[in-house]
């Protein structure tokens, strides 16, 4: 071997080492949020103990009526008050915490204690008001191919019959605990600014009637398929966005409206 080739072996064992380094943090990275979701999700679903403290029931207070996930959420934002809600799509991989804060890049890549994750976290759009609330809670989520966590998962409503089995969402906030029926899926991009397209991405309040039904008509233009399902203004909505990888910047949105409670 020449002192070329020797060069050139080195250079390779290097590169190997490095590249081995890499994909061991990757891979540590990723059981690491893998264990951490999982101790989340028996945090959600674990039913709360209620000790009877008071003998005489009407000795007690007037408390208004919350369901278990919503005494969870409230337990949650104790540790971090970024936290607006527990997302969840039955019988599926997704079940993760919601978060929200000052511009929409911090949880790309932190997770819900505030550390570095290269998963990220599911968040909420900056824009959206509370105080409204705003139309339309638009959700982000990293499509982490291989991995299956954060919105990986929504790919499989490209399939008509996931959708058939999967056609509702659940969100709960310290307010309320409300399900969500599935109007559409679509897939979409970030388009420049030169171009006139649908950006389903900025839809968060509306104005009017005209803007929201402009917003429906788009998203049912565009659907995969007919989910036989609809929505009128006044509806509150919930739009899961995500990365597909079919195309440059390419996105998948999933549109759903919050089902009304019988009075």
């Amino acid at each position: 071997m020449n002192r070329y080739e020797k060069i050139g072996f080195a250079i390779c064992v290097v590169l190997f080492l490095v590249n081995s380094l890499v994909l061991v943090c990757l891979s540590s990275s990723t059981n690491k949020t893998f264990k951490e979701n999982v101790k989340l999700r028996e945090f959600i679903e674990e039913p709360i103990v209620i000790e009877e403290s008071f003998e005489n029931t009407e000795e007690a207070p007037n408390l208004p009526e919350k369901t278990e996930r919503m005494i969870k959420v409230e337990e949650l934002k104790k540790i971090n008050n970024d936290i607006v809600g527990w997302l969840e799509i039955p019988n599926s991989e997704i079940s993760y915490p919601v978060l929200q804060s000052s511009d929409n890049s911090y949880y790309m890549n932190h997770n819900y204690k505030k550390e570095y994750s290269k998963e990220g976290s599911i968040f909420l759009d900056k824009d959206y008001d509370w105080a409204l609330p705003s139309t339309n809670l638009l959700i982000y989520g990293h499509n982490n191919r291989g991995t299956n966590l954060m919105f990986c998962g929504l790919m499989d409503y490209k399939d008509q019959n996931y959708y058939n089995s999967h056609q509702k969402i659940r969100f709960t906030t310290v307010e309320e605990d409300s399900e969500y029926q599935i109007i559409s899926v679509f897939l979409s991009r970030v388009y420049y600014k030169s171009e006139n397209n649908f950006r389903y991405y900025y839809f968060i309040n509306s104005e009017n009637k005209e803007e929201f039904d402009e917003y429906i008509q788009n998203c049912k233009a565009l659907s995969l398929y007919d989910t036989g399902v609809t929505s009128e203004y006044g509806d509150s909505l919930i739009t899961l966005s995500t990365c597909e990888f079919s195309q440059k910047d390419g996105r998948l949105a999933i549109v759903g409206k919050k089902i009304k409670q019988e009075p």
